[in-house]
């Protein structure tokens, strides 16, 4: 027990703000500040995930420290990790949920950017391709497939760029089929094409590629409630080989209502940003670097030689902080 007291101590002290922040080195990580650090040059995005709740359960005040974190720093866009709309997705492009839970809440004029965003099981039980067909309607909302990706230049450099690969996790979980909501959409789904696809991304010979990252709602380890759930096992039984043949710096998720940041053994840093508008407690895993039962959402700052991710709660403190290095 003894050895575990620095830990527990950070705990306390973390409790005045009413959150779980568990921490695998308490000592390494900066302290808790309001003062966001900027990395001159880089590409700034903020990630966020399971939040369409009409404003409710704090999307509004995390919406509020979005805006202003997207201002500080200049954000060029934001990734939505899933679940965008509860209870039950959306039934068509016209659906007033896009109103009531996306645009009269992300009102900042530095969330006006592009929304890059991925489905979340809660999306799977309406119709998923409205949020595909919305892209059509929205400036913003930028989905045109159910999985898609991109390279973005770092400080507008071609030479210098990330790729990001946006999939769509659900129909690699084959308990989805036999579900009575899931089931009708992830059917038909061609599996096999999207892995054929995410591989043929990821191999990319292009030279100006710094960086990998791939995108998925479900998380392949996470200390949440679901660290054994049938989801995580056959994420990561799905796609785990998949990142570490090409070499995947990040994989970034959501559906635990947490902020975690897990370092398996490899080259993949997981990140899961599901606290958009609930949260839900955590628990230190093996490998396990970083959990927050807290609301929030991370800022990720990227040059040629760095990725750091700023881990960012409701209230606009930097909780944790991280450094991935060439």
């Amino acid at each position: 027990m003894i050895k575990h007291l620095p830990f527990l101590l950070f705990l306390m002290a973390f409790g005045s703000v009413k959150a779980q922040l568990l921490l695998k080195e308490p000592a390494s990580n900066p302290a808790i500040t309001k003062t966001i650090t900027k990395t001159p040059g880089s590409l700034n995005f903020i990630a966020m995930g399971d939040w369409g709740r009409n404003g409710a359960d704090h999307q509004k005040q995390v919406a509020k420290q979005m805006g202003l974190t997207a201002t500080d720093v200049k954000a060029q866009f934001i990734i939505s990790t899933g679940d965008n709309f509860y209870p039950s997705g959306v039934i068509s492009a016209q659906d007033p949920s896009f109103k009531y839970s996306f645009e009269d809440i992300y009102t900042d004029f530095s969330l006006q950017w592009d929304w890059y965003v991925v489905l979340g099981n809660h999306d799977y039980k309406s119709n998923p391709d409205a949020q595909v067909e919305y892209s059509k309607i929205s400036r913003r909302w930028k989905m045109p497939a159910r999985y898609f990706a991109k390279k973005f230049p770092i400080n507008g450099d071609l030479n210098n760029q990330v790729l990001i690969a946006f999939i769509d996790t659900n129909p690699l979980i084959p308990e989805f089929y036999k579900n009575s909501e899931y089931g009708p959409n992830v059917k038909g789904q061609d599996t096999t094409a999207q892995k054929r696809w995410l591989a043929k991304t990821l191999s990319d010979s292009d030279p100006s590629i710094k960086w990998k990252i791939v995108v998925g709602h479900h998380p392949m380890y996470t200390g949440g409630s679901r660290t054994d759930g049938y989801d995580t096992k056959a994420v990561r039984s799905s796609l785990k080989s998949v990142l570490d043949r090409y070499g995947v710096d990040v994989y970034l998720t959501g559906h635990e209502h947490s902020l975690q940041h897990i370092k398996p053994e490899g080259k993949t840093h997981h990140f899961i940003s599901g606290a958009a508008s609930e949260k839900t407690p955590v628990k230190l895993i093996e490998n396990q670097q970083m959990a927050a039962s807290t609301y929030g959402f991370m800022l990720f700052s990227i040059n040629k030689d760095l990725i750091k991710v700023q881990t960012i709660n409701d209230e606009g403190e930097i909780i944790y902080t991280t450094n991935i290095k060439k």
